[in-house]
């Protein structure tokens, strides 16, 4: 039985849905391309098509996620003409997808925040968010390597549902939260164990924070193209075995209960990044724990988002 979770702005929260694809929502990306130099924006067609530059259809546009969302609706509604023009796309092929955000202010975490997973554990429900964080030099792209640090021998995986903020705000309410959402993304949380667990008082940021411990991607699925992203299929693959099978739904504190709770401590800045917690299934709680090993592939992938794909070295 779900454990009821007594906290008064969540009250107000409308009942899931099941998830609708509106076809008017982008896939906002951060590319490369041998033809130009730097980081440049696109747009990514449907069902793995290609890749619209937006910096060529209009060269005033910043070329990074985290300029693009600081101006706000302007630079929106250029993506949305460019959307709309029937330029050509840039073959797939010819294109290096990076993470859809990179250098963002902060990365907000959140631990325990699926129902299924406290209780693959064996432990309360929080009352509360239970808030950590990774450090922004983390991030890596969707389908960039995993390096196994040599300071840990228990790296685990956990697919993450991840949103960014599009709209600076403090003392965010809840019903106002989702203003403050640019979109939606899939995220890897890789876990470095006897750091997390074990060592340095226990505290979870060194665990969480080693290079290439946090892959995104493949796209900044704009919020208008998510009906309701508290009901979609969530799951993790390790060399292709089913291990996180859940959906979003489970979360105990949904977008709008994040926002309002973390921006009382701190303001939020267009391209903050939120990892939202993780389902059960991950290696550490398995008899005996699994962890990740030289070789080995990750796919994380989350309904209607897309897939990401990284392998361990």
């Amino acid at each position: 039985m779900l454990v009821q979770v007594r906290r008064t702005f969540l009250s107000a929260l409308p009942e899931a849905k099941r998830s609708v694809q509106p076809s008017r929502g982008m896939r906002l990306v951060q590319f490369q391309a041998p033809h130009v130099p730097g980081t440049r924006l696109g747009l990514e067609e449907a069902n793995g098509g290609g890749v619209i530059d937006l910096n060529a259809f209009d060269p005033s546009l910043p070329k990074t996620m985290r300029e693009f969302l600081e101006q706000g609706e302007a630079a929106l509604s250029v993506a949305k003409r460019a959307q709309e023009s029937g330029q050509p796309a840039l073959k797939r092929s010819g294109v290096t997808l990076l993470s859809p955000i990179t250098r963002p202010d902060k990365v907000v975490c959140v631990g325990l925040n699926y129902v299924d997973h406290c209780q693959e554990q064996n432990v309360p429900v929080p009352t509360e968010p239970i808030i950590f964080s990774k450090f922004p030099s983390s991030i890596v792209g969707p389908y960039d390597d995993i390096v196994l640090p040599p300071l840990s021998t228990e790296v685990d995986w956990e697919v993450e549902l991840a949103f960014v903020i599009g709209k600076e705000g403090k003392n965010i309410k809840a019903a106002d939260a989702m203003s403050h959402v640019a979109g939606f993304t899939v995220a890897h949380d890789v876990s470095s164990r006897d750091w997390q667990m074990k060592r340095n008082g226990k505290q979870w940021l060194l665990g969480k924070t080693f290079d290439t411990f946090c892959p995104l991607g493949p796209a900044l699925v704009t919020k208008d193209s998510v009906a309701d992203p508290h009901n979609l299929s969530i799951q993790c693959r390790v060399n292709e075995e089913l291990v996180q099978n859940s959906n979003t739904k489970q979360m105990v504190f949904k977008t709008e209960a994040l926002v309002a709770w973390v921006s009382q401590f701190v303001t939020l800045y267009p391209g903050d990044v939120f990892l939202t917690g993780t389902p059960p299934g991950v290696g550490v709680f398995r008899k005996p724990p699994v962890f990740l090993k030289k070789g080995d592939r990750v796919r994380c992938e989350i309904e209607g988002l897309g897939t990401i794909v990284n392998n361990v070295v």
